[in-house]
């Protein structure tokens, strides 16, 4: 097959696997994949050996482009907001599309690891920001903002079909929890490195 085609393929396979992965999540199968590329099941196997490489290809590449966002907002001149559109683009992300949550529940793939270290560092960046700016608490930390990225999605869950947008109540809610003003002790420290070593996202 002649590469030019080969390339096309490959970028039909992920533009179909977005979708079907955002609109069923996970469990998607790799037929129903190619069905949606026009293209043989082979072909999806010949580009992605296993369905974790197609997941974590495209999981990688939506944590690439919310990283590049988070990089853009450290020249924003207000560091709370670029930290607080920073954590709403994630939310975004995780409410348009149901395979991200899922998929990051770990990560295992050597690509999603990778990215996912990329991800963490843009957040301390812009945690750092807001820390040296006094516009959210001493104690917070990049690692406390990767967990919470998932917060205002997975709070709202049980009533997202209804209230698709209900995460954005629990986003300002804890944006407002990082506020300096009144803040009290917490009780553990903040979370390293080395715990998000042991698997969790991100």
């Amino acid at each position: 097959m002649p590469r030019a085609d080969a390339a096309r393929n490959r970028n039909e396979v992920i533009k179909a696997a977005a979708a079907e992965l955002s609109e069923h999540g996970l469990d998607v199968s790799i037929a129903r994949i190619a069905t949606r590329a026009g293209v043989a099941k082979g072909t999806v196997f010949n580009h992605f050996p296993t369905k974790e490489d197609l997941v974590a290809a495209i999981l990688s590449d939506q944590l690439h482009t919310l990283t590049a966002q988070g990089e853009a907002l450290l020249d924003h001149n207000d560091p709370r907001e670029a930290l607080g559109e920073f954590m709403t683009k994630a939310a975004e992300l995780q409410a348009s599309d149901r395979s991200f949550c899922e998929a990051a529940a770990s990560r295992t793939h050597p690509a999603v690891r990778k990215a996912s270290d990329r991800l963490a560092d843009v957040a301390e960046a812009l945690t750092a920001r807001a820390r040296d700016a006094n516009a959210v608490r001493q104690d917070i930390t990049g690692r406390d903002i990767v967990l919470l990225l998932n917060a205002p999605t997975s709070i709202a869950t049980p009533v997202a079909s209804a209230r698709p947008d209900l995460w954005r109540r629990y986003l300002h809610l804890i944006l407002d929890g990082l506020r300096p003003e009144a803040a009290h002790a917490l009780p553990v420290a903040a979370p390293t490195t080395q715990d998000f070593a042991s698997g969790a996202m991100l």
